[in-house]
């Protein structure tokens, strides 16, 4: 077990540490985070077994088994030659159930696979929208119900894995019944020719009885070697997929160390010619012939609609994507010649997107520099504008952020991205929509530190709002992969029909006349309609035309989320709302008795007992076969004539037997795979249907992050089939075991039978003393895994800021800190196991020295006979083999005990606010259905820009045609052509709705019928915008003269 441990340990870094090898492409087409979590906490569970224990266990019972032969080799060459024969169709048996066995593991691993990819997207996804679509408070799988779609893709996964999971226990149970069946035959041909031998070669009965038993116990050795070529079928199933990305070769390898690597670079940028698609979009033409020079320490600004290109700009430069054609150049030297870290060490990131990790401000701010000093780091959020607002949280620098800074607003978490960036002090920064989801305080404040930053700097700025780049030295417009216009941004203007002043009247388009707005308005601020409006102007129209058409009561409830200079209000609500949520500790959870679980599989109650009656007959089947050989020893030492008969009749009822044994244990195979396999579909499915309809808050607390869900998904059930499955199987038959020798034992001698039992009590009670110590160890274990799984889901889900900033090895070195633990407590389980069985056996052999002992006593007093008291023995010995082998499961049913209660623990919450709840009141609503596109989106919709997926996400808001509608900061990601063209679109929406709009950007508000100004988690004033604005010092006034002077 300690060794399966370590190899498991080493197998999960190796494989981590290749997927973060590995290019973007690969992530694009050929895997995703859910797969790689599956991978992670189920499969290498499986290769841990095929490693471990079972190795030991295959390397002891095939020593048994050639130590057997060479015994019976010894005593009767003649007699054990013949009893070979049985030996090849058992092996062969044996290979074709192990070959059956891994297909259909592989087709189950795969089934489970994909299941996965819809846990961790469903979940990863729950709050990817910040729209309240409905009554309940509820964001993107829940508001459009999505639930019920990601339950139907789920619940078809596991079906698929279900199919497989039933006809990999029937092709076990029929392998393991063959092999059964080759047994017993050996055993009716060896006691036919045995007596043929005694009779006509001049063998005695114990030259038989030895070569038999010689026989015996290496076959039965070779038979309990099955379940370990199980696992090794499972194992390797498992592995194959796992080796088979570790032997992948990446296109572009982080890892290589290769390459230049100068002092430093100059900072020069060359699109050289550049013709580029996405790998996971082959046919969609990119850039054709790109050419954009960007000279050292210039700012060069990229604009354009979305889609047009200009992120792609950035990913080339960071290397996440090689061109098909064409070269880009740093310095003069194609960037493909550089050693990649280097080169990565060197550029700076800061997306749209901003990507936090699970862990404290410090670790997400520290990803930007290898060993930054706390000075440094803080230095870098003081640049970045959010050393006020950390200060003010409750651990300050050490609050966790969340799985994916969920604990912090869209502002803050730009932030730290910006801090990170700035840390990292690189010669080429890159921005791509810097400061899209700061207020204008925080924007002007952080527009500042990034022009200092940018001194000196190759700096490539990706924007939509045109006023954030009227200073770059470079200005290139850039339409469908071509640049179609570049310049300063006063040489643009001198073209009046340019695409550059085409872009800025349509911002100026979707801007009503700030005229009235303040005193300190600038009105020949031109890039004041990039700035402000091209990411919330277009509703000011909308709002106006709802009220002015005399709909009726389009009560459109604006808030401007913004207050007076020196206030941070975003610092302020996150610290009112995070507080409780980041100093509640997690609840420890609850035993579950097993009757619940039993419970949940009432309706295969027909399949139980249908699987435990064949399990009793196969557990009959051992004292049985005591009777049979004491009486074939007894026979051995008959007259020739009965010898002969009694021979003749034995051999034919071993064969029976072996018929028996072939019909009972596929039966017994077949039906508790359909039990547990049912189990296992049940309870994911539940679980899943629970866990989507929590609500958000439940989220946030990292034991229930996407990563740890779909590992306890996915262990957790697996730990309970275990249970239901071989585990209740062999529970129940060696129950049965136990009964029936006993009876058995009793008939024949009771004296020696109640000697015998008075030591058996020995070995349960060293069975029951190691599933206690096995018990105690389970939980941490479990738990301290899903804190690795989430590291891992973390970091693959972001790999491209993983990946920017060379993090591979900091994520790695965390997995392997959070590994460690589990590491060393299933090593000492492998030590407890390990004495504990040790301890079995030798109360075992010592069941079996007294026996003889006390039986060679009676027999010489006359109070039993030679045949009785192996019937005794051999009675008595299957009974304890069954008590020892019910041992062996304990470390299954300690693990489906925490299982159980981990599934139980999700199962008995009751959601503060569930939508699948049906009780309230619901009005008639509208709803429509749209024939969807067939392109893939990617995971978390990463083969879209910024705004095709922002709208995306409003379109599936209008096919919803709800009656409230929320709209926060909605039309943040779109050009202006784009914005202009979903407004039209919202201006139908809006009619007849309630709306509510959240904003930073106060003209996009002043057609409002109310706007609320809020401080502090108050609304500090209302009333309409002609209303706030004449208020002396107020508010609102406050805030339109701060954006006035943010725009100028």
């Amino acid at each position: 077990m300690a060794t399966g441990e370590r190899q498991a340990a080493r197998i999960r870094n190796l494989y981590l540490k290749t997927i973060l090898r590995q290019e973007i492409a690969f992530f694009d087409k050929e895997t995703n985070t859910g797969e790689v979590v599956e991978r992670m906490s189920g499969d290498t569970v499986l290769i841990q077994d095929a490693m471990g224990e079972k190795v030991g266990k295959f390397i002891q019972l095939t020593s048994t088994f050639i130590g057997g032969f060479v015994v019976a080799f010894f005593r009767g060459w003649l007699l054990t030659l013949v009893m070979l024969a049985t030996i090849p169709p058992l092996v062969v048996a044996g290979g074709i159930m192990s070959t059956v066995v891994s297909k259909m593991a592989s087709r189950g691993q795969a089934a489970y696979g994909e299941a996965a990819v819809v846990v961790e997207q469903t979940i990863g996804s729950i709050r990817t929208v910040g729209f309240i679509l409905a009554l309940e408070q509820e964001d993107m799988v829940a508001s459009f119900t999505g639930e019920k779609q990601a339950v139907n893709k789920y619940k078809k996964s596991l079906n698929s894995a279900y199919s497989s999971g039933v006809q990999e226990g029937l092709a076990a149970g029929l392998g393991l019944g063959t092999v059964m069946f080759f047994f017993f035959c050996g055993y009716s041909l060896g006691i036919w020719y045995g007596a043929k031998l005694i009779l006509g070669k001049g063998y005695t009965g114990a030259d038989v009885i030895n070569v038999i038993f010689a026989v015996l116990t290496g076959s039965f050795s070779l038979g309990q070697a099955s379940p370990c070529m199980t696992a090794f079928a499972a194992g390797q199933a498992a592995a194959y997929k796992m080796f088979q990305t570790i032997n992948r070769k990446t296109e572009i390898d982080s890892y290589d160390t290769r390459g230049k690597q100068p002092k430093d670079i100059q900072g020069d940028i060359e699109f050289r010619d550049v013709y580029f698609s996405y790998p996971a979009r082959p046919d969609e033409q990119i850039f054709r012939g790109f050419s954009l020079l960007i000279e050292s320490g210039m700012t060069v600004a990229l604009v354009g609609e979305s889609g047009s290109g200009k992120s792609t700009v950035v990913s080339l430069i960071e290397r996440f994507y090689d061109p098909q054609a064409g070269e880009v150049l740093i310095d003069g030297i194609n960037i493909k010649e550089y050693q990649l870290r280097w080169l990565r060490s060197k550029i700076g990131l800061v997306g749209q997107e901003p990507v936090l990790f699970a862990s404290s401000i410090r670790d997400n701010i520290a990803y930007g520099k290898d060993n930054a000093t706390i000075e440094e780091i803080r230095a870098a959020a003081e640049l970045a504008n959010a050393a006020k607002f950390i200060d003010k949280m409750p651990q300050g620098i050490d609050t966790m952020v969340g799985e994916h800074g969920t604990h912090l607003s869209g502002g803050q978490k730009q932030r730290i991205a910006i801090a990170r960036a700035i840390l990292k002090n690189p010669r080429i920064l890159l921005l791509d929509e810097a400061t899209s989801a700061l207020d204008a305080e925080s924007e002007h404040i952080v527009q500042e530190a990034l022009d200092r930053v940018m001194t000196n700097r190759t700096t490539v700025v990706v924007a939509h709002r045109l006023s954030t780049v009227r200073n770059a030295d470079t200005i290139a417009v850039i339409h469908r992969g071509s640049i179609v216009e570049k310049g300063s941004h006063s040489e643009l203007l001198k073209d009046p029909d340019g695409a550059y002043c085409q872009l800025i009247r349509l911002q100026e388009m979707n801007k009503e006349s700030d005229d009235t707005s303040g005193p300190d308005q600038d009105k020949s601020d031109i890039g004041d309609s990039g700035r402000r409006s091209s990411k919330k102007l277009s509703f000011t129209r909308s709002i106006s035309r709802g009220s002015s058409r005399g709909q009726s009561s389009p009560h459109s409830f604006q808030i401007a989320l913004g207050v007076p200079i020196g206030i941070d209000i975003q610092a302020n609500i996150t610290e009112q709302t995070n507080v409780p949520e980041i100093e509640v500790p997690p609840q420890e959870q609850k035993e579950v008795p097993l009757r619940r679980l039993a419970y949940l599989n009432k309706p295969e109650l027909p399949v139980f007992l249908l699987g435990s009656i064949a399990a009793i007959v196969n557990g009959v089947i051992l004292p049985i076969f005591a009777i049979l050989l004491s009486n074939v020893i007894n026979a051995f030492y008959q007259p020739p004539l009965k010898l002969k008969k009694d021979s003749n009749f034995w051999s034919l009822m071993f064969l029976i037997f072996g018929v028996v044994s072939l019909l009972a244990l596929p039966a017994r195979s077949y039906f508790f795979a359909i039990a547990g396999s049912k189990l296992i579909r049940r309870i994911r499915l539940m679980t899943f249907e629970k866990v989507i309809n929590m609500e958000i808050e439940w989220f946030d607390k990292s034991e229930n992050s996407s990563g740890t869900i779909g590992a306890r998904l996915s262990a957790d059930a697996a730990s309970v089939r275990s249970l239901v499955g071989d585990a209740l199987a062999l529970l129940v038959q060696n129950t049965a075991t136990m009964v029936s020798g006993l009876l058995i034992a009793f008939l024949a001698n009771w004296q020696l039978s109640l000697i015998i039992l008075a030591l058996i009590p020995f070995i349960g009670l060293n069975g029951y003393i190691q599933m206690k110590f096995i018990k105690g160890f389970s939980a941490d274990a479990k738990m301290m895994y899903e804190e690795a799984s989430q590291v891992a889901n973390d970091a693959v889900g972001s790999i491209r800021t993983v990946a920017s900033f060379s993090a591979e090895e900091k994520v790695i070195n965390l997995y392997k800190e959070k590994c460690e633990g589990p590491l060393r407590t299933g090593i000492r389980q492998g030590i407890i196991s390990g004495i504990g069985f040790g301890i079995s056996f030798f109360l075992l052999f010592c069941v079996y020295a007294i026996s003889f002992y006390v039986g060679a006593r009676l027999v010489e007093d006359g109070k039993t006979t030679f045949g009785k008291v192996f019937r005794v023995f051999f009675a008595l010995s299957m009974a304890a083999i069954g008590i020892s082998q019910s041992s062996s499961i304990a470390p299954d049913s300690s693990k489906a005990q925490f299982a159980t209660a981990s599934v139980f623990a999700i199962l008995d919450r009751k959601s503060k606010i569930d939508p699948s709840d049906d009780s309230g009141m619901s009005l008639e609503t509208v709803k429509g259905n749209i024939d969807g596109y067939d392109t893939l989106v990617g995971e978390r919709g990463i083969q879209l820009s910024g705004g095709q997926k922002q709208r995306v996400a409003i379109a599936r808001a209008i096919v919803k045609d709800p009656k409230i509608l929320l709209l926060d900061e909605a039309t943040s990601a779109l050009d202006a052509e784009s914005e202009r063209v979903v407004q039209d679109a919202l201006d139908r929406v809006m009619v007849d709705r309630t709306t509510i709009v959240i904003a930073h950007r106060l003209s996009t508000i002043k057609g409002a019928d109310v706007i609320a100004v809020v401080k502090n988690g108050m609304i500090m004033e209302k009333g309409k915008h002609e209303k706030l604005i004449n208020i002396k010092d107020g508010a609102y006034a406050s805030l339109v003269a701060l954006h006035s002077r943010a725009s100028s």
